[in-house]
């Protein structure tokens, strides 16, 4: 199994549904611009996965769960943020399922509060 090329393949799909997401965000389309954030930070915390335990990452949506088989910690409010964005992973399949959704104003603050946990992400390499 060729770790570096699974790395690369998750980071790159990270960077790709993050274009998504701002996109989708800027044009007003909540709920799928906060799926697809959600779905960038799954795929950037998956790069991690590979590259610290050298497997593959678990079939998981979990970005909380995800994180701790990297053995990384962000910091608590981090950790909040990204418990936060579970819920959008979790709407964006199952609409209805959760209350609705963000303002496009809040939408757009947690674009660019996640923004610094992205940033993070990408120092730990």
């Amino acid at each position: 199994m060729n770790i570096a090329r699974h790395t690369d393949y998750w980071r790159k799909g990270s960077g790709g549904d993050w274009e998504a997401a701002e996109i989708l965000l800027e044009k007003g389309k909540i709920q799928q611009g906060l799926f697809f954030l959600h779905l960038a930070m799954e795929k950037l915390i998956k790069a991690h996965v590979c590259r610290i335990t050298r497997q593959l990452p678990p079939k998981s949506h979990n970005l909380i769960r995800l994180l701790e088989l990297t053995g990384l910690d962000p910091g608590l409010s981090e950790k909040r943020l990204l418990l936060e964005l579970n819920d959008f992973c979790m709407e964006g399949r199952y609409p209805d399922e959760l209350a609705p959704p963000p303002s496009h104003k809040e939408a757009l603050a947690i674009l660019y509060r996640i923004q610094e946990v992205r940033i993070w992400l990408h120092n730990q390499s």
